[in-house]
């Protein structure tokens, strides 16, 4: 049996990356890390579908760190959260700096301590407009460096490197209830309701209506009214 370290944030992608190594039969152990992000809601979200699927959930508090992230909407309360397409220059205010790369060292780290195969993350191609270390150029390097970082070997699995948002959600279709999808957090706002208007949340809806998959998230109405999913761009 493979056991596998998914990097895990509470997020459509890392959620449907969750219930798909589930379906492949592997030990999962999921975590998520602390590094003082704008709002909590997204950690608690992986804790109560963690505890919902059984799978064990740790919290890594790299909050320490956040003075050293200034810049980004995610780490720094006096930048705004930018509303809009990801394509569009002002998303580049949400890139909170190197924050892969933490993340994957941390798992690293838990993983060989494990004498696990792999640490898994679901970076995907809707991301390499904005994100640098969603990319190819970031990540095989550093498979190369993970592999070469302890007598242990630890592979890095990105196995929706490629892919769409759209097509994730149609594999979340086929892999996880309805329901796990629906509990999964993205938006940046924080609030109780997904804001429906910040970049990931567009994402989120353009994904659902592309993949023609019934999308139950809960978002705010006054954000559906303002931008309707005919409006959204893919």
């Amino acid at each position: 049996m493979k056991k596998s370290i998914l990097i895990y944030s509470g997020g459509l992608d890392s959620t449907v990356l969750l219930a798909k190594l589930l379906g492949e039969k592997r030990e999962v152990k999921a975590l998520s890390i602390n590094y003082g992000q704008r709002h909590i809601r997204e950690l608690q979200a992986a804790k109560a579908i963690c505890a919902k699927l059984g799978v064990e959930h740790r919290v890594a508090d790299l909050s320490a760190l956040t003075p050293l992230l200034a810049g980004s909407s995610q780490t720094d309360k006096t930048v705004p959260v930018p509303h809009g397409h990801y394509a569009a220059e002002n998303m580049k205010l949400t890139v909170v700096p190197n924050r892969n790369m933490l993340m994957l060292a941390v798992a690293g780290a838990w993983a060989i301590s494990l004498k696990y195969d792999s640490v898994a993350y679901a970076a995907h191609r809707g991301d390499h407009t904005v994100y640098p270390d969603c990319r190819e150029e970031f990540c095989k390097p550093l498979s190369e460096a993970l592999w070469n970082a302890d007598w242990h070997h630890v592979e890095l699995e990105r196995p929706f490197l490629l892919y769409t948002k759209a097509e994730i959600v149609k594999i979340g279709a086929l892999n996880c209830a309805q329901e796990i999808m629906a509990m999964s957090y993205s938006c940046y706002e924080g609030g109780e309701l997904h804001c429906g208007l910040c970049g990931t949340d567009q994402e989120r809806r353009a994904a659902f209506r592309d993949a023609n998959v019934p999308d139950t998230t809960k978002y705010d109405p006054k954000g559906l009214l303002e931008l309707p999913d005919s409006q959204l761009v893919s």
